[in-house]
């Protein structure tokens, strides 16, 4: 229930307009601060849950069915789990609200059968008849088709070919693994070599997809179509490869791929260590134990023993609710620890917790335990000392740039006893930072110059996620952060920086911001980024992009944007209010200057009217809607759906924070 429910919310004039009394922004302040501290773990970290879509529950009763493993009763409650995500039109939607996605139905489609529901299941007739009026299993991407392989529902001559000898090309040449990014790599080398062993397991008729096919399955033209009315496309040049390599599969032509499956298990197993699983994403997680076993690794080796272990750790039982009076489990697609502790300590330290408090200290401590001291795959294009941090407990192989600039802005906020050291690592971790940077000034996530765009047509590269391009919201937060450690526009590396997010403006103002929803993500960041760097506020770029965050406004006084801006960009800043979007809104008006607008009034007005008893604030968005986050961030909307639960409270608590700043200023 709002704090300010049934109670007169008290204002005060400024500017000829009313604005919030600076008491009961204080006094949210406080709650918030409060509630935040209350979220903390004993051993100084934060950890919120990371919803994701129905997919990982499909893929969860998938993986338990071919290797005939699992809890019957927790499969039951995936199930349970995924069906209460179905749409009215029967199909399951990558996001909230979205459009239905044809691989994620089918899998879901297909594991509803796996556990029992039969095909005249009244959910399933519907399901069935969106499939088939979108194309049918033949539309599905490359990963559920080589899922279905496994299970006998498509065929592997059919499948675009994922040999394991992409393994073997040296880093020089012009494709090799390392040109690809980070999360492909950790999915494809896996996959490579489920696709060389080709597992099988036989399923009952009644459980297969024949009916799922447009005019049958025999009928099916179940290979990639070339793309019509293009002699000459890339699309059809790699087509054609494929081919190729699988008339050369038919007929055992593979001299190197012994050679080959013996790379990529040494790549893999070299990965499963200082690690929470392979890469520490659920995908690649998933794909490792699959590939374990088919290379002849027994359930009772410790690889696959930890390998399980890892993955299950990501599964979350829910007892019943008063909304799902049945209990269900779901699985995340990673834990993001080292993300919420940054973003946390930050927020904490812009509203005013001393820099000396325990708890402060105490997630320092814990944040500089998880600094990166070992090469991961970044050294094979960045010449620098091992520093930076990941996004999860354990993931030593895949620091990113966002995650460590993040955790230098928290640190920042914190007079450590080891002052000596937490310098030292810093200083490491800007190293770091700087040879990370790509040629054109910005900086991607995971990976160098990480942008040959030739590779998106390759046909296994259909999850539309192959490459890590530089952005301009990871380069907005580095900007923030190296003008916090003194950086200025008089270094070469920032003022590249800044070239690199002016270049990339849309012409409306916005930036768009790959890691996060979406044109608000990326605008807040770069306006942010810009005014602590000591770009000009009055700069037409900055003025313009605040006026857009204006114009998308919402009528309620917050902002929102769906997922649907990924594909759309006519939807850009487009959607149901939430409090993490409308603080982004905030922050970046507040980053160009602007803090005497009604936008701002009315902004804050809306979260403080939202804000919970607890102090905490709820992204919940209308009647009907199951999922508990909306919109915060993802990458990938044609790939997974990925809400961050934690958003919702660190940056409502920045942007009260930076407005009462602005109005200390003003009185």
């Amino acid at each position: 229930m709002s704090m300010k429910q049934g109670k007169t919310q008290a204002l005060a004039p400024r500017f000829g307009r009313l604005d919030a009394d600076i008491a009961d922004v204080d006094s949210a302040i406080s709650r918030s601060k409060e509630y935040l501290l209350s979220q903390q773990h004993p051993e100084g970290f934060w950890c919120g849950e990371l919803e994701a879509d129905s997919m990982l529950e499909a893929d969860y009763i998938f993986l338990h069915t071919l290797l005939e493993s699992g809890d019957p009763e927790r499969l039951k409650r995936a199930c349970t789990e995924m069906m209460r995500y179905q749409n009215e039109d029967g199909s399951w939607s990558l996001y909230p609200g979205g459009p239905g996605n044809i691989s994620l139905s089918v899998k879901c489609y297909f594991s509803a059968k796996l556990m029992g529901i039969g095909a005249d299941d009244a959910r399933l007739t519907k399901c069935r008849e969106w499939v088939l009026a979108h194309g049918g299993v033949v539309e599905c991407n490359t990963f559920t088709k080589m899922y279905l392989c496994a299970l006998g529902q498509y065929d592997y001559d059919a499948v675009p070919a994922i040999p394991p000898e992409i393994v073997l090309f040296p880093n020089w040449f012009y494709f090799n693994i390392y040109e690809i990014s980070s999360w492909s790599r950790t999915i494809l080398v896996p996959l490579a070599i489920i696709y060389a062993k080709k597992p099988f397991k036989k399923i009952p008729q009644e459980q297969g997809l024949d009916e799922l096919y447009v005019g049958g399955r025999a009928n099916s033209q179940l290979r990639l179509r070339r793309q019509k009315g293009a002699l000459l496309s890339w699309r059809n040049f790699f087509l054609g490869i494929d081919r190729i390599l699988h008339l050369a599969e038919a007929v055992h032509i593979r001299p190197l791929r012994k050679l080959a499956l013996k790379r990529a298990e040494k790549w893999m197993l070299e990965r499963l260590e200082m690690s929470d699983g392979l890469g520490a994403i659920y995908p690649a997680m998933l794909n490792a134990i699959i590939a374990l076993r088919c290379l002849g690794y027994s359930e009772d080796d410790p690889q696959v023993i930890r390998a399980r272990d890892e993955f299950e750790k990501l599964g979350i039982e829910q007892t019943p609710t008063p909304e799902m009076p049945i209990a269900t489990f779901r699985m995340q697609p990673c834990v993001s620890p080292v993300w919420d502790t940054a973003q946390a300590l930050y927020a904490l330290g812009e509203a005013g917790v001393p820099r000396s408090d325990p708890r402060m200290v105490k997630a320092a401590d814990w944040l500089l335990s998880k600094e990166v001291r070992h090469k991961g795959d970044w050294a094979v294009k960045a010449d620098a000392e091992p520093g930076g941090w990941y996004f999860e407990f354990n993931n030593e192989f895949y620091p990113d740039t966002d995650d460590t600039a993040q955790v230098l802005l928290a640190l920042n906020k914190v007079d450590n006893p080891r002052e000596r050291y937490q310098h030292q690592v810093a200083e490491r971790a800007i190293d770091w930072e700087f040879a990370m940077q790509c040629r054109n000034g910005g900086w991607g996530s995971f990976d160098k110059d990480n942008t040959k765009m030739i590779f998106q047509f390759i046909p296994f590269a259909d999850h539309n996620a192959m490459l890590d391009p530089p952005t301009v919201d990871i380069t907005g937060r580095i900007l923030e952060m190296l003008a916090n450690y003194g950086y200025t526009r008089e270094d070469k590396r920032a003022e590249k920086a800044i070239k690199f997010i002016l270049s990339e403006q849309e012409p409306d103002g916005s930036w768009f911001g790959r890691w996060g929803v979406n044109y608000l993500y990326g605008t807040f960041l770069v306006l942010r980024g810009l005014e602590a760097i000591g770009f000009d506020q009055h700069e037409p770029q900055v003025q313009q992009a605040a006026e857009w965050i204006r114009m998308v406004q919402n009528p309620d006084g917050g902002w929102g944007e769906t997922c649907g801006s990924y594909d759309d960009s006519n939807t850009r800043g487009v959607g149901p209010s939430t409090p993490s979007q409308t603080a982004w809104a905030l922050l970046g008006l507040l980053a160009a200057g602007d803090d005497r607008s009604d936008s701002i009034a009315k902004g804050i007005r809306w979260l403080l009217e939202r804000q919970q008893a607890d102090g905490g604030w709820d992204e919940s968005v209308g009647e009907g809607v199951t999922r508990q986050a909306l919109y915060t961030g993802t990458g990938f909307p044609r790939v997974f759906y990925l809400a961050y639960h934690g958003y919702r409270n660190y940056f409502p608590l920045m942007a009260l924070t930076g407005y009462k700043r602005a109005m200390e200023r003003a009185a």
